[in-house]
């Protein structure tokens, strides 16, 4: 755990009245981070319970397992307790679960506090938050670190790329998250990018960024260009309801990565949304047999990594248990089932499909708000999804389809192609687990 070396509490605390979180609050919650210092001071104990209040739960919560005295920390859980009225004991993830399902605490010296704190583990974390309480369109108290510094998971900026026929690392049946722009086809092995979690490249003429969390089980493709401003994004060391938050390298912001839009920092309220592309997940064999004109991932990405099929994450991908909590409970589906996640521009509302639905059905018609939309899965449960428009799609076996007239339509990345030449065109998909796209979603159209 890094060293937080902190001023003494005497340069900064003062008694007497309170602002709403105020420098002489931070001071002293954070010299209780020092080692074998604060807690022997009566004056410190006194002051700590005359000025816990409501103000004081989120921060708390943060610094609690830095705290490396245990006398304070049971101190501090007695304030908790009875602050709040709850008692969950050292149990941190149960005090974050109940405080995010009460009404959120917005104290004006929070975001100072987050850069102060988190700014000793990377001077960079500090203009995340440092005077930008005011912007965020999120809950602060939701936003929680992830263990590592800015680009402490490196993203592969223009990573190397092989042709398909070099790629003798690859087993048949490794998973690929594949990707086609403007005839462009690329795969990106989860073995490898499970350690670096974002490419950033340019990709059939397009700047993109393509954003693997890891911990919510999503790959999503975005266009890193709006209204002609690119943005160039990289990996925060932050996350928001277990889902990992972007920033942008001109001004620091913070991004939601299932949503593409900033959400703390100075681009909030500018109407970015970034678009998002589709991303299939299948196996190397099946792609690289549609596509033997594709481009792959080299292991030569400039970094030491074992980069061995199922070694990153391993424990985590074989349980259903979760690293961070987040504020809800649905189990519905497992937390870690995979599901197919639609959004579309332009419509309201999300849906969610059970991939094991989608492979037992291997023809989907949907419909979300407006746009109708039509799911087609092939042997190896790789999802595609296309605007049917008034065709009815009923048979497909994964490189044919069949309407319901009996016409044939070919299938490919960027459209089904009839015999007579019409075309209905794919639409943006990417697949998440259940409790990821839930919690980033909690109204989103369950299909199982």
């Amino acid at each position: 755990m890094p060293s937080l070396d902190r001023p003494g509490v005497s340069q900064n605390f003062q008694t007497g009245d309170r602002l709403n979180f105020d420098e002489g609050d931070r001071a002293l919650l954070l010299a209780l981070l020092e080692p074998g210092g604060a807690f022997s001071d009566p004056e410190i104990h006194r002051q700590i319970s005359k000025r816990f209040d409501k103000d004081w739960v989120a921060p708390t919560l943060e610094v609690f397992n830095f705290i490396p005295d245990r006398k304070i920390r049971n101190l501090l859980l007695q304030e908790l307790k009875q602050e709040t009225g709850q008692d969950f004991g050292p149990d941190i993830n149960r005090w974050f679960r109940w405080m995010w399902n009460a009404p959120e605490v917005r104290s004006s010296g929070y975001a100072q506090f987050k850069a102060q704190f988190y700014g000793v583990i990377d001077p960079r974390f500090q203009r995340y938050f440092d005077g930008r309480g005011d912007s965020a369109r999120i809950r602060l108290d939701e936003v929680r670190w992830g263990g590592v510094r800015q680009d402490g998971i490196p993203p592969l900026r223009h990573p190397k790329m092989i042709p398909a026929f070099a790629a003798e690392y690859l087993d048949k049946d490794d998973i690929v998250f594949g990707i086609e722009v403007n005839g462009d086809f690329r795969a990106y092995p989860k073995r490898i990018l499970a350690w670096h979690e974002m490419f950033v490249d340019t990709v059939g003429g397009v700047e993109v960024a393509g954003v693997y969390c890891t911990l919510c089980g999503t790959v999503i493709l975005y266009d890193t260009v709006h209204k002609g401003q690119k943005h160039d994004l990289g990996t925060s060391g932050f996350l928001l309801r277990s889902n990992k938050l972007m920033y942008d390298r001109a001004t620091q912001s913070l991004w939601n990565t299932l949503k593409g839009e900033p959400v703390v920092g100075p681009l909030v309220g500018q109407g970015i949304a970034l678009d998002h592309r589709s991303v299939v997940t299948t196996t190397w064999g099946k792609w690289s047999a549609l596509h033997p004109t594709t481009k792959v991932l080299s292991l030569n990405t400039g970094h030491r990594r074992n980069y061995d099929e199922g070694v990153a994450y391993h424990d985590y991908f074989a349980n259903d248990d979760l690293m961070f909590n987040t504020p809800f409970q649905d189990s519905r589906l497992a937390n870690k089932q995979e599901v197919l996640a639609l959004r579309f521009k332009g419509q309201a509302g999300s849906i969610a499909i059970d991939t094991d639905y989608l492979n037992k059905t291997p023809v989907y018609t949907g419909q979300l708000g407006s746009q109708k939309f039509v799911v087609l899965t092939d042997e190896t449960g790789a999802n595609r999804v296309y605007n049917p428009g008034g065709v009815e799609i009923v048979k497909s076996d994964g490189v044919m389809a069949v309407d319901s007239q009996g016409g044939t339509w070919k299938i490919s990345e960027a459209r089904l192609t009839s015999t007579d030449g019409r075309e209905l065109k794919r639409l943006p998909y990417h697949r998440a687990f259940w409790f990821g796209w839930q919690a980033a979603f909690p109204n989103t159209k369950l299909v199982k």
